[in-house]
């Protein structure tokens, strides 16, 4: 005998959130929005980020996935019932502090990592820990949001070269290496920052992470999965590079660089993420149609428990302390000099700015900028430059991205970091003809004088919450040259320049 049923009853019981659910979500929402329009500038900032810097254009991504992260636990999340819980707002402090502190040092990252803490800080308040520990997942992957990683560019730009080479020579392709800079009998290429392959390495982590939530239940299986998904794309950007200069030795520079963009850009990461779920999916152990958590394992809180919208109002009064001391520390920004003048220096003399390889630093927002150029006896030029700044925010500051010597996309490209001279950082670059120079920086903060960024943030912070001077400077030595001569040449200019923090001091007004 056959029977029929509907299929009505084979359908799984609506999804049904009560009115304590819809009260609590209502005042979530109120209170991120506000939060978002309190720190709209951070917001403002991150969206410029994740659409024009192809680093991060993964954080695109990141919000609806959390979405839908959410929306995959709906089932098991109308079985709990919310509890706004005021032990809460130490998460919304703990962020508020840690945007000031990016706030006042100049440190996008920590303003940006304040700003999601905050917002995590706000669903553990008005929901309560309960709710929190079951979206856990969701409320952690809202970390990528924040912007990271761009350190990994330089060890990343090492390890591409590190591969290439080897490969190259086994393939029979002539090629010498001088930091990032490789040569070939027939090509001249750099492994720039954008081609060390760190974008595709955090998007990857992003994605490594997300997989190994929803397709393992096993830890090992987990770290595997993941250590895998970081490995794979450092060594395909490797085999990248390589396949970039051997193609063009065999056929042309042109050729090869022009397919080689098309391919990075669009193909490249497309194929390593497919590689790396195919290598994985052998291993997936967790069931597709598996619950995400009981809720008979998340109990509301007994104790400690406020109503929604006092909660609301307690996590937008804790973020508004933190807007208003950093207002204070605006309005105190130090007083300089109406003009910096460059001295004279005993045995140099003044001569016109390089017009062959044109370099000027970059100081964006400065308050004062000056830029001499000088020769003794010896003829080899030297560049003194000094940047002053009053005070420093987001968009002026003394250490920021695509800052300092060399500018964002410039014709200048750093070949490598050089030992440190009188605590100033040095670093080689080079321009087309080809023509190389040495530059060492030093940065004055307080009465700090480093070479490392660092220490300016640091010493920043400092002056900024304990009241002192905010003024900044920057100063540049640099020598155009062959190797070997250029350093020389910075020394003796030095000596005859005198001590460099009394320059900066005089610059500042602070001597």
């Amino acid at each position: 005998m056959t029977l029929a049923y509907p299929a009505s009853e084979f359908t799984p019981e609506e999804v049904r959130f009560g009115r304590g659910w819809q009260r609590h979500a209502a005042v979530l929402a109120g209170a991120w929005a506000v939060l978002l329009f309190l720190f709209r500038g951070d917001v403002a900032d991150l969206a410029t980020i994740y659409w024009t810097n192809t680093t991060f254009g993964h954080c695109l991504f990141v919000a609806p996935v959390v979405g839908w992260l959410v929306w995959q636990r709906r089932a098991e999340l109308s079985q709990l019932a919310p509890a706004s819980w005021w032990p809460g707002l130490a998460l919304v402090g703990a962020g508020g502090f840690g945007w000031l502190l990016g706030d006042a040092a100049g440190v996008a990252l920590f303003r940006h990592l304040g700003l999601v803490l905050m917002l995590q800080g706000a669903v553990v308040t008005v929901l309560g820990p309960h709710v929190a520990r079951a979206l856990l997942f969701p409320l952690a992957y809202m970390l990528f949001l924040v912007p990271f990683g761009e350190a990994l560019q330089k060890p990343l730009q090492d390890l591409t070269v590190a591969i290439l080479m080897p490969l190259l020579h086994v393939t029979g392709v002539p090629a010498t290496v001088d930091g990032v800079l490789i040569t070939t009998p027939n090509g001249y290429f750099e492994v720039a920052e954008a081609c060390s392959g760190a974008k595709f390495v955090i998007a990857m982590l992003a994605y490594g992470v997300l997989v190994a939530n929803v397709c393992y239940i096993s830890w090992p299986r987990r770290i595997a999965f993941l250590a895998m998904a970081l490995a794979v794309p450092m060594i395909a950007n490797g085999l990248r590079a390589w396949g970039t200069i051997f193609a063009a030795f065999h056929t042309s520079v042109e050729a090869a660089t022009g397919f080689d963009h098309i391919l990075y850009g669009w193909v490249f990461f497309g194929v390593v993420m497919a590689g790396v779920l195919a290598i994985g999916w052998r291993w997936f152990d967790r069931d597709p149609d598996a619950r995400w958590f009981d809720p008979a394992d998340f109990p509301p809180p007994a104790a400690r428990r406020i109503d929604a919208p006092v909660a609301g109002l307690l996590v937008l009064a804790m973020a508004s302390l933190f807007l208003a001391w950093s207002s204070a520390i605006a309005a105190r920004a130090a007083t300089l000099p109406p003009q910096v003048t460059l001295p004279a220096v005993p045995g140099w003399e003044p001569v016109p700015l390089s017009q062959s390889a044109p370099w000027s630093p970059n100081y964006p927002g400065a308050d004062h900028f000056a830029h001499a150029r000088y020769r003794d006896g010896s003829g080899v030029p030297v560049d003194l430059v000094v940047a002053v700044y009053g005070s420093q925010y987001e968009g002026k500051e003394l250490v920021g991205f695509g800052q300092g010597a060399i500018r964002q996309n410039d014709r200048w490209v750093r070949i490598e970091d050089l030992p440190p001279l009188d605590g100033g950082a040095a670093l080689r670059m080079t321009h087309p003809g080809p023509i190389e120079r040495e530059t060492v920086t030093w940065y004055r903060v307080g009465d700090a004088l480093t070479g490392s960024a660092a220490r300016v943030k640091l010493e920043t912070l400092k002056a900024k919450l304990l009241g002192g001077s905010q003024a900044g400077v920057a100063v540049l030595v640099s020598a155009e040259g062959a190797q070997g001569e250029t350093r020389p040449a910075i020394e003796r200019f030095l000596a005859a320049l005198g001590p460099v923090e009394g320059l900066a001091d005089r610059a500042s007004g602070a001597d």
